[in-house]
């Protein structure tokens, strides 16, 4: 009887195959939520931008139609597609200003926790608090930003948020606040693991200001700096909150993202063009996927080259 149960061939597959098998039962629950609200709805939207819909009634084949609308001449979608590179571009700025910001908070000086709550409080409070708190900011005569700005004669017409020359790049700064928190809080985790022998025996050698911070700091926050790339890229093709909570998308359509003009195509009042939202948000999808690609393509090299 003995001999029986030591024998491999006389287990059941799952003793014989316990190992391989029991991690996958535990990820199983995450994997079928992840299929059913994530992949299949993929799947979905590609399949809707194929059709005319109104969301209720019968979808109507239209196939490459409602491409062909997007890329040959639709004004919204173009102003939605550069207004998105500029918040691609100017959101970057979050990853240097967070990085200074943690170097600073990163010294033993007196009152530095509270510093540190100071600048981490942008991070834990909602997004539209946020974009109320910069549109009650920017509020023409009345608000603090217009009055420093008339301090040195500077006047814009309409204020930031109603001048269509200057409101996306003020919705574009009242998300940087968050963001720069957000980047801060990576970099001073960063820096927690930085290697003080490291930075004893570059100073032994000489090194001090910018070429200890670009020879030994920044090396070693490498793994910060490529998440907070991941999650302000993510963030800024991601900006609907802002927009919608600051100008609607005015004035004038001129800050629409691709995020938010598919809202307004699919959803709001205007819309309800389902099939035409559904093409942008396979647009914007394959944005976010080429920086994905690459982002993951950068980890599998590094951890490579580390084996």
């Amino acid at each position: 009887m003995a001999s029986q149960a030591t024998d491999p061939d006389r287990r059941g597959w799952y003793r014989r195959n316990e190992i391989a098998v029991t991690p996958w039962l535990f990820l199983l629950p995450g994997l079928i939520f992840f299929a059913i609200y994530v992949i299949i709805p993929i799947f979905q939207s590609f399949w809707i931008s194929f059709h005319e819909w109104d969301g209720l009634g019968e979808k109507e084949w239209v196939g490459l139609a409602n491409y062909e609308r997007l890329l040959g001449g639709d004004r919204k979608f173009e102003t939605s597609f550069w207004n998105n590179v500029k918040w691609l571009l100017l959101y970057l700025l979050a990853i240097p200003m967070g990085l200074f910001i943690a170097l600073f908070l990163n010294q033993t000086v007196f009152g530095i926790r509270i510093y540190k709550s100071l600048f981490f409080f942008p991070f834990v409070i909602s997004q539209v608090v946020v974009g109320l708190v910069f549109s009650w900011f920017y509020l023409p005569n009345n608000g603090l930003f217009d009055v420093m700005t008339g301090w040195f004669g500077i006047d814009i017409r309409g204020g930031v948020l109603g001048n269509p020359d200057t409101a996306t790049y003020g919705i574009i700064a009242a998300g940087l606040w968050p963001q720069t928190a957000y980047c801060m809080i990576l970099y001073l985790t960063g820096l927690n693991a930085v290697d003080p022998e490291q930075v004893e025996a570059a100073r032994l050698d000489g090194a001090k200001g910018h070429k200890m911070l670009w020879y030994v700091i920044l090396p070693q926050l490498k793994p910060a700096t490529f998440i907070a790339f991941v999650v302000t890229i993510i963030g800024a093709l991601r900006s609907f909150d802002f927009i919608a909570v600051m100008t609607n998308g005015g004035p004038f359509g001129s800050t629409r993202v691709l995020s938010f003009y598919m809202f307004e195509e699919s959803l709001s009042e205007f819309g309800f063009r389902m099939g035409y939202g559904a093409a942008i948000a396979v647009v914007l999808f394959f944005l976010m996927l080429i920086f994905i690609c690459y982002f993951l393509y950068a980890m599998w090299r590094d951890e490579r080259e580390a084996r």
